[in-house]
């Protein structure tokens, strides 16, 4: 967003500084969840996104962040969502980065191949097993101590969530 003068530099910066605000609110509710904060926090997600400037471009952007207002907030009722998408954008760096310096698979199922051993090595690394591990285990290459995958993320997640 370019500001065409310095009045639409300002509003910009003073709503930047309200969003910058509300997130650290929504930081907090998410570490420590208190039912009564949610409406007051919906209620500010409103007052910063309906607010008018004299800059049409902020409107319009302010008006489109309204709309998504239900996707946005949904750590209100479900904490255990992370507020940011920092952790997909990892997930997929490893792909974006093999494809530019591959320029890509020569198959569909060359592709398809590539994005199963990338998917398990990422999912391997986040549950903390070694991957070369995990392919020596699965193709029994010595002892099979490691459990599928599908049963060692259900018995994480159940541990995570207390079930």
């Amino acid at each position: 967003m370019l500001p065409l003068n310095e009045t639409h530099r300002q509003e910009i910066a003073q709503i930047r500084d309200q969003i910058w605000r509300f997130y650290a609110q929504l930081k907090r509710y998410k570490s420590k969840p208190d039912k009564s904060q949610q409406k007051i926090l919906r209620h500010r997600f409103d007052e910063i996104f309906t607010q008018k400037t004299s800059y049409a471009t902020l409107n319009q952007t302010l008006k489109r962040i309204h709309n998504n207002k239900a996707e946005l907030l949904v750590v209100l009722d479900r904490p255990e969502i992370p507020l940011h998408t920092n952790g997909s954008e990892t997930d997929i760096r490893d792909f974006v980065k093999k494809r530019k310096i591959s320029g890509g698979t020569r198959s569909d199922e060359g592709r398809r191949c590539r994005d199963t051993f990338a998917s398990l090595k990422k999912t391997c690394r986040k549950l903390d097993i070694s991957f070369w591990h995990y392919l020596t285990d699965r193709l029994g290459i010595g002892e099979q101590t490691i459990a599928p995958l599908p049963d060692i993320i259900t018995e994480r997640a159940a541990l995570a969530t207390g079930f």
